[in-house]
C-alpha cells in the first residue's frame, strides 16, 4: 500500500499506510465473534492497513453502560497480542471522553483528568509508551488554552510519543501547534462526501506539516452501505471504473491533501479489504472536480 507520514523533527516520522482503520466498531453496536475480528486484523494488515485507531471511550455503552470506559482498549490489546502483531501496528487512542451509566457521553478536559487518563491507556494497551495519543474533543467547561498547556505536560512527560487532536477548529489548531510545536503531529476531524465542513482543517493541516485523520470517512456506522443512493455522483465515478462506491469515496478523500490518512471502521474483512484497495486509485482531474461538485 501507498504511505503517508506521521510525526516531524524531534519525535521522528513513522509511515503508515495511506488508509487507516477506526476501530470504534469492532465493539460499540455489541460483541461480535472473536475470530472475525482476528480476521478483520490480519487483512488490514495483509493489505498494508497499519495505523489503528482505538479511544479510551470506545465501547458498547447498551452492554456496559458505564464500565464501557477502556473496553475497546482491552478488546484491541488482546487481539493485537492473541496475533503476536504489536509491532507491525502504530497503534493511536484517545483520551477527554468519559462513559457514565446508561453508556452516555460525557467531556471532561480537566488536567487531572486527561494525566489520569493516559495512565489509563497505558496500562489498558499494555504499553510503556502510547504512540499517538489525542485530544478527544474540546470541552467548553474548560478553556482550550488550558487544555494544550495540559497537553504539553502530557507530550513531555514521556508516556506518549506523539499528540494529536481531534475535533478540533482551524483557530485550536493553531493554538495547539503553536504550544505544543512538533509534538503535535494529527488532527482527526469528521470528513466525508456528507461531511465536508473540515475542508479548512485540512488546509491548516496542509499548511503546518500535520496530518489530517478523517473519522467516519464513509458517513459513519449506519451511511456507509447508502453511500451510493445519498451521493450518485460517487456511484457514478464507481461504475466506470469497476469499484465500490465507498473506495471512490476514500480515493476522494486522499486526493484532498498528502496530509489525508482516511480512517474507515472495519469489523468485518471484507470491509476492511475494499477500503484499503481505495489506496491505489488515481482519480482524474475532471473525476475529482465532479465529485467535488456534487
Amino acid at each position: 500500500m501507498r504511505t503517508r507520514t506521521l510525526g516531524n523533527g524531534t519525535v521522528g516520522t513513522v509511515e503508515v499506510g495511506a488508509i487507516g482503520l477506526g476501530l470504534m466498531t469492532f465493539d460499540q453496536t455489541g460483541t461480535q465473534p472473536r475470530e472475525q475480528l482476528l480476521d478483520t486484523i490480519r487483512t488490514a494488515l495483509d493489505a498494508g492497513v497499519t495505523l489503528f485507531d482505538t479511544a479510551d471511550a470506545y465501547g458498547p455503552g447498551e452492554e456496559l453502560g458505564e464500565h464501557a470506559q477502556g473496553a475497546n482498549e482491552r478488546l484491541i490489546a488482546s487481539l493485537l497480542d492473541e496475533l503476536g502483531v504489536r509491532d507491525r501496528v502504530l497503534l493511536a487512542t484517545k483520551g477527554g471522553h468519559v462513559r457514565s451509566a446508561g453508556g452516555a457521553w460525557a467531556l471532561d478536559s480537566s488536567a487531572e483528568h486527561l494525566h489520569q487518563a493516559v495512565d489509563a491507556s497505558l496500562e489498558r494497551l499494555g504499553v510503556e509508551q502510547i504512540a499517538l495519543w489525542q485530544h478527544h474533543r474540546p470541552d467548553p467547561k474548560v478553556p482550550y488554552e488550558q487544555v494544550v498547556g495540559t497537553l504539553r505536560e502530557i507530550a513531555e512527560s514521556g508516556k506518549v510519543r506523539m499528540v494529536g487532536l481531534s475535533n478540533a477548529d482551524p483557530a485550536q489548531i493553531r493554538l495547539a501547534h503553536t504550544v505544543l510545536g512538533e509534538h503535535l503531529v494529527s488532527v482527526q476531524n469528521q470528513f466525508s462526501p456528507a461531511f465536508r465542513t473540515s475542508a479548512p482543517e485540512i488546509d491548516v493541516c496542509d499548511e503546518l506539516g500535520l496530518a489530517f485523520l478523517p473519522w467516519s470517512p464513509l458517513g459513519g456506522l449506519g451511511d456507509a452501505k447508502e453511500l451510493a443512493e445519498k451521493h450518485p455522483a460517487f456511484a457514478e465515478v464507481a461504475t466506470a471504473r469497476g469499484v465500490s462506491p465507498q473506495q471512490v469515496a476514500l480515493a476522494w478523500e486522499l486526493a484532498q491533501s498528502p496530509q489525508v490518512t482516511p480512517i474507515p471502521g472495519a469489523k468485518r474483512p471484507q470491509s476492511i479489504r475494499d477500503s484499503a484497495a481505495a489506496a491505489e486509485i488515481d482519480l482524474t482531474a475532471d473525476e475529482l472536480a465532479r465529485l467535488d461538485a456534487s
